[in-house]
């Protein structure tokens, strides 16, 4: 369990037992029909059986806390590339084209022109994914949503939809020890930990959000908390439709582990966090992102391929780490 994370509100063993409470109830779901799913539950994205060799993948997620610095800073233009990037980026972890989304806005107050500013993110986050945004759900819901300051305040959350051929879902099965882990940077925290980010620089660490500590290097905290997600849509289907051999990885599991032996460059605002918080290194390592936004999992005979192909569009992207055989575990430098 992470413990400055629980100390914030959010108890992350408490989290996994309320998930593992909910989905079996849900794997008790009784059908009249075969069913379309293809994948167990564990991944980024489920995939449904839609026709022979076709799937529809499927991936649902907000923008969480993050949106309590937009609502305080007046920033409401960007949460939505954080929408589509959250829910795209995981798509693209199975193999999935992505498609199109369904937004879901729930409101404390009608506002037209913060909906509009809301939409701009909405917008530029479905162009630079690709993406459609074909309908959504505006919900007015006063007595649950309660804004900071009230009564502006908003939930953010979407469905994405993306196409897959069924003999090309990546599972990471084929993943072997000696594999070479393809880091692609982030930029900052994405739209994870903000609960912890926002206890440890706002209330223990004094700061304002229009303050400008040294350690950010000119930016201010709202400037670096705010920054959007970055949507590696493209360059991970560039990668899939490459002779590179990839499989995207989102567990080991029993068999395999991950050893990180160059990390890319911590964001600065992640160092402000450990600093301000003294929030130990392994629990900043299991709650935010550290510097990598997304992983590739290639031969390492085609490391330095896979490194330029994704470098195009995202430069910084390395080679990070090997894929080991200690099952489970994860090691890195401070770990």
């Amino acid at each position: 369990m992470s413990e400055s994370y629980a100390a914030a509100g959010v108890d992350t063993g408490q989290a996994d037992a309320a998930v593992d409470a909910l989905v079996g109830v849900l794997r008790t779901i009784e059908l009249d029909r075969p069913s379309v799913s293809v994948l167990p539950n564990g991944h980024y994205a489920s995939v449904l059986r839609v026709a022979p060799n076709l799937g529809i993948a499927v991936s649902t997620d907000g923008v969480g806390s993050k949106i309590v610095v937009a609502e305080q800073a007046d920033r409401l233009e960007t949460v939505g590339i954080d929408c589509i990037a959250m829910n795209v980026n995981d798509l693209v972890c199975v193999g999935a084209e992505p498609i199109a989304m369904l937004d879901y806005l729930a409101v404390e107050q009608a506002d037209p022109q913060a909906l509009a500013r809301i939409a701009l993110g909405l917008k530029v986050g479905a162009q630079t994914a690709g993406i459609e945004i074909p309908g959504g759900e505006l919900a007015v819901l006063p007595e649950l949503i309660r804004g900071h300051p009230s009564p502006h305040g908003f939930d953010l959350c979407g469905t994405a939809l993306g196409t897959v051929a069924l003999d090309a879902i990546v599972t990471g099965a084929e993943a072997q020890p000696g594999d070479a882990i393809v880091g692609l940077p982030s930029s900052g925290l994405h739209s994870n930990g903000y609960t912890l980010a926002r206890r440890t620089l706002l209330e223990e660490g004094g700061l304002a959000l229009d303050d400008r500590p040294a350690r950010l290097e000119g930016r201010s905290v709202a400037d670096a908390l705010l920054e959007p997600t970055v949507i590696y849509v493209r360059a991970v289907l560039d990668l899939l439709r490459s002779d590179i051999a990839v499989n995207l990885l989102r567990l080991g599991g029993e068999r395999l582990g991950f050893a990180i032996e160059e990390p890319l460059p911590v964001p600065a605002v992640c160092t402000l966090v450990a600093e301000l918080g003294d929030v130990p290194t392994s629990e900043m390592w299991d709650v935010f992102n550290m510097g990598c936004g997304f992983v590739a999992i290639v031969p390492e005979a085609r490391a330095a391929d896979a490194v330029a192909l994704l470098g195009t569009r995202h430069p910084g992207t390395a080679r990070i780490g090997t894929v080991t055989g200690d099952g489970g575990r994860l090691s890195a430098p401070g770990l």
